[in-house]
C-alpha cells in the first residue's frame, strides 16, 4: 500500500516536471487578459499546474509528508537546495478529533529551500502546506474559479510565492542568494512547525508570510487564546439520575456563561471572539455522562493572554468550581505586522498566522491571494487570475525588500 501511495506522488511530480522541461519562467499571462481556466489550460500553465497538485494532495494537518515529498521533489528539480527540518508527530489530543482523516503515524517536516548557495538570505518568503479538515480535491467552475481544500489556505501562497522567485531571476532582477522560501507544517493546529524552526538559529532582514488577505497588505490581526473545559460526573443508568452526575449538565451552564462574557475590544479589530469549535460527552442515551470537554478558541482583539486566562477562569468558577480548565500553550494579543510598501490596500484581519512563531527582528509581512471567509468552507474557492495578480504582489514585496 505505500508502495502504491509512493508512486502516485512520484507520478504526479513527473508529470509537472516533464511539463516544466519546456517552460521557460516568463511573466505569466497579462493581467488584463479574461481567463476560461479549464482542465487542458489548469496543466499547461506552470502555475495552475503546481497549484493544482498541490490541491490535489491531502495535507491535513499531521498527515504532511505527502506534500512534503512532492515539493521536495519539485523544487530540487528546479535546481533550489533543500534540507528537512523533522517536527515529532502530532499530539496525540489532536490526532484523535482527526482519527478519520488521518491513516496512520506520518513523518512531519518543514522544508527549508534556497536556489543559491547561501542558505542564509535576505528575504524569507513562506506559507504553510498543512490544512484543516475534510480534504476534497481540485476543481474548476464557471472556467475561472478554483475550488478545493487549500486552494485558497495555503497552497496558493506556496504556489504564488515560488512562482514570484522564479520569474524574478529568470529577469535577473534578483540574484539566486537573495531570497529562500520556507514551507512549514502545522499552522492549522497550533504552529508548532514555524516554531520548530526557531532551532535553525537563522535571522532573515525581510520575511514574507503567506495567508488570504484579498490581495492586500495586512497590518495586523487577532490574538488568540485555545483552553479545553472538561467536566468529570459519575457515570450510572439514566433511568435513575440521582445515582450519579452528569458531566454534560455540569458543562452546559459554563459553556453559556462563557459565551455571555465580556471580552476586551479595540477601535483596530473590534470585539474579541470566542467559538466553542469542539465538543464530545457521554457514551450512550441510556447512560449518565461520566466524562465531558469542550475546545474552545478565543480571538483577541486587545489586551494579552493572561488577561483572557483570569476572564475565562472566573466566569467557569462561578459556575462550578469542579471544572477543569486546561490552557494550550502558543497563545498571544495582537499582532503587529508591517505595511509599508507602496501600491498595495491594507487590511486587518481576524485570523491567526504564523507569525508571532517566528522570533526575530525581521520586517515582516502578511499578503495572499483569495479570501479568508471561504478559507475552512465546504465552498473554498478563488479566482484563477488572483494567483496572477499574487504573483506580481510578491515580486514587487521582494524587490522593496531587498531596496530596503
Amino acid at each position: 500500500m505505500l508502495i502504491i501511495k509512493w508512486l502516485v506522488h512520484f507520478a504526479l511530480a513527473f508529470a509537472t516536471w516533464t511539463f516544466s522541461q519546456h517552460i521557460q519562467y516568463q511573466p505569466n499571462l497579462p493581467l488584463e487578459q479574461p481567463i476560461r481556466l479549464d482542465s487542458s489550460e489548469s496543466s499547461k500553465n506552470p502555475l495552475f499546474s503546481l497549484h493544482k497538485n498541490l490541491v490535489n494532495l491531502e495535507s491535513i494537518s499531521g498527515n504532511e509528508q505527502a506534500i512534503g515529498e512532492f515539493l521536495e521533489a519539485y523544487l530540487k528539480f528546479h535546481n533550489y537546495t533543500v534540507e528537512r527540518q523533522y517536527l515529532d508527530p502530532l499530539p496525540k489530543s489532536l490526532r484523535e478529533s482527526q482519527a478519520e482523516e488521518l491513516n496512520g503515524q506520518k513523518q512531519r517536516f518543514n522544508l527549508l529551500a534556497y536556489p543559491g548557495e547561501n542558505r542564509q538570505t535576505p528575504v524569507l518568503l513562506s506559507s504553510h502546506i498543512d490544512t484543516v479538515p475534510p480534504h476534497y480535491g481540485y476543481g474548476i467552475k464557471n472556467h475561472d474559479q478554483i475550488w478545493g481544500r487549500g486552494a485558497v489556505d495555503d497552497k496558493a501562497c506556496v504556489a504564488t510565492q515560488f512562482q514570484a522567485i522564479q520569474e524574478l531571476l529568470a529577469s535577473r532582477e534578483i540574484s539566486p542568494n537573495d531570497v529562500s522560501l520556507l514551507f512549514v507544517v502545522g499552522e492549522e493546529t497550533g504552529g508548532d512547525g514555524m516554531r520548530r524552526v526557531n532551532d535553525l538559529e537563522m535571522e532573515w532582514q525581510t520575511v514574507i508570510f503567506g495567508e488570504p488577505t484579498e490581495l492586500k497588505l495586512a497590518s495586523g490581526h487577532k490574538g488568540i487564546l485555545i483552553f479545553t473545559l472538561k467536566a468529570h460526573g459519575k457515570a450510572g443508568h439514566s433511568g435513575y439520575p440521582w445515582l450519579g452526575q452528569n458531566a454534560n449538565h455540569m458543562l452546559v451552564p459554563a459553556l453559556l456563561a462563557l459565551q455571555t462574557m465580556k471580552l476586551p475590544s479595540s477601535d483596530e479589530y473590534g470585539n474579541s471572539t470566542l467559538n466553542i469549535g469542539q465538543m464530545s460527552g457521554g457514551v450512550a442515551a441510556n447512560v449518565i455522562a461520566e466524562e465531558a470537554h469542550a475546545r474552545i478558541g478565543v480571538r483577541i482583539a486587545a489586551g494579552c493572554p493572561e488577561t483572557v486566562k483570569k476572564l475565562v477562569s472566573d466566569a467557569v468558577k462561578a459556575v462550578d468550581d469542579d471544572l477543569e480548565l486546561e490552557f494550550s500553550d502558543g497563545g498571544y494579543g495582537p499582532v503587529y505586522i508591517d505595511s509599508d510598501v507602496e501600491g498595495f490596500e491594507t487590511i486587518s484581519v481576524n485570523y491567526g498566522t504564523d507569525i508571532p512563531n517566528l522570533k526575530g527582528k525581521h520586517k515582516r509581512y502578511l499578503y495572499g491571494p483569495g479570501s479568508i471567509l471561504v478559507a475552512h468552507s465546504d465552498h473554498e474557492h478563488l479566482k484563477a487570475r488572483d494567483l496572477l495578480t499574487a504573483v506580481e504582489g510578491y515580486k514587487r514585496l521582494v524587490r522593496t525588500a531587498l531596496k530596503s
